[in-house]
């Protein structure tokens, strides 16, 4: 099996079909399987795509489980020699499955291939990053300081934003929105980390790979459109503040200090957190 695909939803009724008909364009000569994870959506998702996408294998989690346990049991289940682990909310432009294929196929040390994922309106998404530091806290993605000086060489140091998003190169860590890995590599290092329930599971993959002696690369040749972004419009309380745990975990993981400096990190991350719900609160 060259391809497994895997797409974990939550509540994605939506966006799945759109989703799954690109995968089904893109096929082309590979030898692919399809799994939706559906982590007990309650709008139909799981009957939508049984009923629409009869070729698609859906399995039916039990529960919210999250992004990582989710995708591990993706894993488990499938058998290609490549994953494509993809949101739902993300259409495949036509050749990237065969781009991300033949990346890994050509490089055989290359653990993650990555495409170039584009916003609706066709703009680049910062989807290829340094590992965060300290400083992200404050020059992320979505962070004030980063909207109103965007120029500013945190930001861009993060956000990998002076390249110009057109030429391969090796990266330290991709977005988990489209991401496809060698299972060989997985073999080696391990599925994602379940402590992490959404976002940070990725960097932390990324980085697990590299330690590994494996690259993590971002192939341009393959696209894949976006449709939804975390900071637009109101999100659940419970996805700003997993999001913040998954801060705690990576930094405690990857930079452990001594406990009080932990303590205090951990305290200024749901500080932040507290600050995003009151903001969320108000796009209500």
């Amino acid at each position: 099996m060259h391809l497994s695909v895997l797409v974990v939803t939550y509540r994605s009724r939506d966006h799945i079909l759109a989703c799954l008909k690109s995968i089904a364009a893109d096929r082309g000569a590979l030898e692919t399987e399809v799994l939706v994870l559906d982590n007990a959506s309650d709008d139909g998702t799981a009957d939508l795509v049984r009923h629409e996408a009869p070729g698609v294998r859906v399995i039916e989690t039990g529960g919210n489980l999250g992004y990582a346990k989710a995708v591990n049991r993706g894993l488990a289940a499938s058998s290609g020699r490549a994953v494509l682990v993809l949101n739902p909310d993300c259409v495949v432009q036509p050749g990237a499955l065969a781009a991300l294929v033949a990346w890994l196929e050509a490089h055989p040390r290359s653990a993650v291939s990555a495409p170039q994922i584009r916003n609706p309106d066709g703009t680049v998404e910062w989807s290829a990053r340094s590992y965060p530091t300290a400083l992200t806290f404050l020059f992320n993605r979505y962070s004030l300081l980063t909207r109103v000086w965007p120029g500013n060489p945190w930001s861009r140091r993060y956000l990998l934003s002076d390249w110009d998003h057109a030429s391969p190169r090796s990266v330290d860590w991709v977005s988990g929105a489209a991401m496809c890995v060698r299972r060989e590599a997985v073999t080696q290092v391990g599925g994602m980390d379940e402590a992490f329930f959404m976002f940070n599971e990725d960097v932390d993959w990324c980085r697990r790979f590299t330690l590994a002696g494996w690259s993590v690369d971002y192939v341009p040749q393959a696209q894949v459109v976006h449709a939804i972004g975390a900071s637009k419009g109101h999100v659940s309380e419970r996805v700003i503040l997993e999001r913040h745990r998954g801060m705690i975990h990576y930094f405690r993981k990857h930079h452990p200090s001594h406990p009080l400096l932990e303590w205090l990190g951990a305290r200024f991350i749901m500080m932040r957190a507290r600050l995003m719900l009151a903001a969320n609160a108000r796009k209500r």
